[in-house]
């Protein structure tokens, strides 16, 4: 069974950063799709594939930036220049292929799901 954990969230000022982390068990990702969905309103705002393709939501390209490693099974969100509209619950999402959460950005297209983190931007 996969497991996703997430780490990193919090409270951080406007313009701030933050990193969140996701480690993934319990499969070895060979093909997958990964990334990161919000909640409000519920958008995948970065994902990666197994290409190495990433992809972003216009709300957040050039602010956030999306990786996985591979050695460590550990997906990654760099936050930058965070806004207060940053603000939401976030999920790491993951799939043993690459979909429709990669190839359109579909954020109800997902095998698994971590239990989410909270980031909170202030003005």
């Amino acid at each position: 069974q996969v497991q996703l954990v997430e780490s990193g969230g919090g409270s951080v000022q406007s313009g701030g950063s933050l990193r969140l982390s996701c480690v993934a068990s319990g499969y070895t990702f060979s093909a997958y799709c990964m990334g990161w969905i919000r909640q409000t309103p519920r958008e995948a705002v970065a994902v990666i594939d197994s290409d190495g393709r990433s992809s972003y939501a216009a709300s957040v390209k050039g602010r956030f930036s999306v990786s996985y490693d591979n050695a460590k099974n550990t997906l990654y969100l760099q936050m930058d220049s965070l806004k207060p509209e940053d603000t939401a619950m976030y999920y790491c999402a993951a799939n043993t292929y690459i979909n429709n959460l990669c190839q359109g950005r579909n954020p109800y297209d997902v095998q698994y799901r971590g239990q989410g983190i909270q980031v909170t931007v202030s003005p």
